[in-house]
């Protein structure tokens, strides 16, 4: 049985079909040509590569990778609120270096120029920790004064003879005044010990900041 020639108009449609079949691209040949693709690694720790993540692994660390397969970025894991906080902890301190590492290589020109800053930063402290001491003895030796005065004093007693209220009053500020002074003193003593230690750190710094920059 002869078989009858097709329409040459569903011949034309035919052939265009199979033109542009051949001409769409496949998604791995997209992906290899133009696209990007990505890496990841399951569970169980097997590694994968596809056009998108699963939202499954969405959060997870994950390589981006051109159309010949090479690693082009990388997106970490999503971090935790603790994560998060400590990044950007991190994050404060190296800005913090930076700035302080700036102002040491713009302000001192030698080693010996932070010793004598620090040198008279010290005398300044040492001089305010001797003007307290010696107040704080005034204030005691006040007090001592006042305390013996209240000797003649019995409140309690009958017949006793009543404390002045001046003599109280100045009594309560003295003694109050002297604590004061002490907690002042010893915060000044503190701030010495900082301001050594902040000095001694500084001065290291700048040594190996000096090393790093004549290399």
């Amino acid at each position: 049985m002869l078989l009858r020639p097709r329409h040459p108009l569903f011949v034309l449609m035919a052939l265009a079909s199979c033109l542009a079949a051949q001409a769409a691209p496949s998604p791995s040949s997209s992906s290899k040509h133009g696209g990007v693709a990505y890496r990841w690694v399951d569970e169980q720790g097997v590694v994968h590569y596809g056009d998108a993540v699963p939202p499954q692994y969405a959060s997870q660390d994950r390589a981006v990778l051109n159309g010949d397969g090479i690693e082009v970025s990388h997106l970490d894991a999503q971090k935790t609120p603790e994560q998060a906080a400590a990044a950007e902890h991190a994050r404060l301190n190296a800005l913090r270096q930076r700035q302080h590492d700036s102002f040491l290589v713009s302000t001192y020109t030698s080693v010996k120029d932070i010793e004598s800053l620090r040198d008279l930063r010290l005398e300044q402290l040492q001089g305010q920790r001797a003007a307290s001491a010696q107040y704080i003895d005034t204030l005691r030796a006040r007090l001592g004064t006042l305390q013996m005065r209240t000797l003649n004093c019995a409140p309690y007693a009958a017949n006793g003879r009543r404390m002045p209220d001046d003599l109280a009053e100045n009594l309560i500020r003295t003694l109050n005044e002297v604590r004061q002074q002490s907690a002042a003193l010893v915060q000044t003593n503190v701030q010495e010990k900082e301001l050594r230690q902040q000095f001694d750190a500084d001065i290291e710094r700048y040594k190996e900041l000096h090393t790093i920059h004549s290399q």
